[in-house]
């Protein structure tokens, strides 16, 4: 079952096609800035009953070096079979786009599946390889740690992307107020998609719950789903409350009633003071003594603790 921080990994250089270049220069590949970029089809099924899909595809031209295509695969743990399907991709890719180069970029969360997506893999004898691929692989051992806020302001689909990578560092809570900071100031069209990214991203860790709470402590800021949702939360724990406090209202008043009613029928003199102080207490817990009280009691004062002379 595909997972909601898989998804982020690979559906944010659909958001942001140009990521890649600012990706690509954090990895240490000169790869020139992309003129344009095309979102291609993600199936690569062939006509046979096999079906195999690439995570997000796309076509980047650049001035310089020309058009490639650049396959982004989100790997959240080790699977022996991406030793057959990568290399499928790239020529399966290769072979339909005409000859385009082909780059696989695998985006990680950890640094056991980072090291394990990064090694070549290889087709042919020990003694000759006829196919070698090697991923290029971005997570928490490369991707950036922006804990300043003017530079998550530079450029917010890195920061958001780098965020995703680091979900489980110790520091991930600077790096998310970081992230959260650069939004203030970014236009709404901009801001919400970050904000359910980062949230698609971080997926049940417990940085998640980091994340909705610093978009919750300014919802007028967001305009997004998950801030719809974190004031729907709010909405509904307003009700439970207002309830709960209904419920004790109407329970002190009925303890109040039957206070009295216990003093009227064992002919115990209530003086207007007293009958105030009963009527007006929302205590539960201490009407509650004061029924208990009232059973054996010989005056009024003597369960609710008033002096005589009152």
């Amino acid at each position: 079952m595909v997972s909601s921080p898989h998804e982020a990994m690979h559906r944010i250089f659909q958001e942001y096609p140009g990521l890649f270049s600012r990706v690509s220069e954090v990895l240490g590949i000169d790869i020139p800035p992309p003129t344009s970029v095309t979102i291609l089809p993600t199936d690569l099924t062939e006509a046979r009953p096999v079906e195999r899909r690439v995570d997000t595809l796309l076509r980047i031209e650049t001035r310089d070096d020309g058009p490639f295509l650049l396959a982004i695969e989100s790997q959240g743990k080790k699977d022996p079979g991406k030793t057959t399907s990568w290399p499928y991709y790239v020529t399966y890719l290769h072979n339909r786009y005409g000859g385009l180069p082909v780059l696989l970029l695998v985006v990680c969360q950890d640094h056991a599946t980072a090291e394990w997506a990064a090694r070549p893999l290889t087709i042919g004898l020990r003694q000759w390889q006829t196919l070698t691929l090697n991923p290029l692989v971005a997570g928490p051992h490369n991707m950036p740690v922006i804990t300043n806020v003017a530079d998550a302001r530079k450029d917010l689909a890195l920061a958001t992307l780098a965020a995703i990578t680091h979900a489980d560092n110790p520091d991930v809570g600077a790096i998310l107020k970081t992230l959260s900071a650069a939004l203030r100031e970014a236009p709404e069209d901009i801001a919400d998609p970050i904000v359910e990214l980062t949230a698609q991203g971080l997926g049940n860790r417990p940085a998640a719950q980091q994340w909705r709470n610093l978009v919750a402590v300014d919802t007028s800021f967001y305009k997004s789903f998950m801030s719809e949702e974190i004031r729907d939360e709010g909405r509904v724990e307003g009700r439970v409350e207002g309830r709960a406090e209904g419920l004790a209202e109407g329970l002190a008043e009925g303890q109040a009633r039957g206070l009295l009613l216990i003093f009227e029928v064992r002919g115990i003199a209530v003086t207007n003071k007293i009958r105030e102080k009963i009527t007006n207490c929302s205590d539960p817990q201490l009407l509650s003594q004061w029924l208990e009280n009232a059973t054996t009691a010989s005056s009024a004062e003597e369960v609710v603790g008033q002096p005589q002379a009152d």
